[in-house]
């Protein structure tokens, strides 16, 4: 269980240790002697140069070097509890696992068409989705908790984990509304949005900055009457007639079928974009290497 000068026997004893508080209680939880989880404790505190615990009453309480040695034992052993749940899966060795993280910013729809392409392998595809912020499913897919990550923005340059942005293609923008929207927009548009009320994605947002400067180009003033870091609730509240949104135009089928929502009007040269962001440059895994195989092939 040695590797690289860690001794992973020893890393687990104190992290039993840390969570337990106390070496008596760690060693009744192990069914070991107190003595040998506290040899083999000193043993690593000894290998990393570090103390780790400090004496606090009858308790032990972790050191600055012990709360960053802790952070990364939770995800080493979550790692491994994870493991041993997926390899007890009945299906693994006929099923292919895809995890797969979303941005909260994606379009869903988009999300939905671009997984296509893995499901149809002949191969049974088990696919498990993770919806979160940008930067933590970078985080997540930097240490291969993730396959892939699906976002409308790439990685920025620069950055110190080593993964790689993907493009899978880019589509224009339009406004969406409930009929009587359209109805009171559609015309004269796009003047007609001066005062009209909207749905926006928050600021923090790659596509959103791109719309404001739309307006600001075409000296338009709308009332944001809504802004939303998550896109199905941007959506859900455009179905609920609450003002009109923005949706990519190679989705406007699907936007009337879910939404009952109709194009108001195009933002010209607004384009939004989707990524593909893996953590090898030569994507490796079958099914996520089938997703940009359909989109560029």
């Amino acid at each position: 269980m040695k590797t690289t000068g860690l001794n992973y026997r020893h890393l687990y004893f104190f992290w039993i240790v840390a969570k337990e508080g106390s070496i008596t209680h760690a060693a009744e939880r192990l069914g070991l002697a107190i003595q040998t989880i506290s040899t083999q404790l000193g043993l690593l505190e000894q290998s990393l140069g570090k103390s780790l615990f400090a004496p606090q009453g009858r308790r032990l309480v972790l050191t600055e070097a012990g709360r960053i040695a802790l952070r990364f034992a939770d995800q080493i052993f979550l790692l491994g509890e994870q493991m041993q749940e997926a390899l007890a899966d009945s299906d693994v060795g006929r099923t292919m696992r895809l995890t797969v993280g979303l941005s909260d910013s994606l379009p869903k729809l988009i999300a939905s068409r671009v997984l296509q392409a893995a499901l149809r392998l002949p191969e049974k595809i088990k696919l498990v989705c993770y919806e979160d912020r940008f930067e933590t499913l970078l985080g997540d897919l930097s240490v291969h908790k993730l396959d892939v990550v699906l976002a409308d923005r790439p990685v920025q340059s620069g950055t110190t984990l080593r993964v790689f942005s993907h493009l899978l293609g880019e589509s224009d923008i339009m406004l969406f509304g409930l009929p009587a929207l359209t109805k009171k927009y559609r015309p004269n548009f796009p003047d007609s949005l001066n005062g009209a009320p909207l749905l926006l994605p928050t600021r923090n947002n790659a596509i959103r900055g791109r719309i404001d400067h739309w307006f600001e180009t075409h000296n338009l003033r709308p009332d944001i009457v809504g802004e939303f870091d998550d896109n199905a609730l941007l959506n859900t509240f455009g179905r609920n007639g609450m003002g009109l949104f923005p949706a990519p135009s190679a989705l406007a089928a699907d936007v009337e079928a879910q939404f009952g929502a109709t194009p108001v009007g195009e933002l010209q040269n607004v384009h939004e974009q989707f990524y593909a962001i893996s953590n090898e440059r030569k994507i490796k895994h079958p099914a996520v290497d089938a997703i940009l195989a359909a989109i560029h092939g």
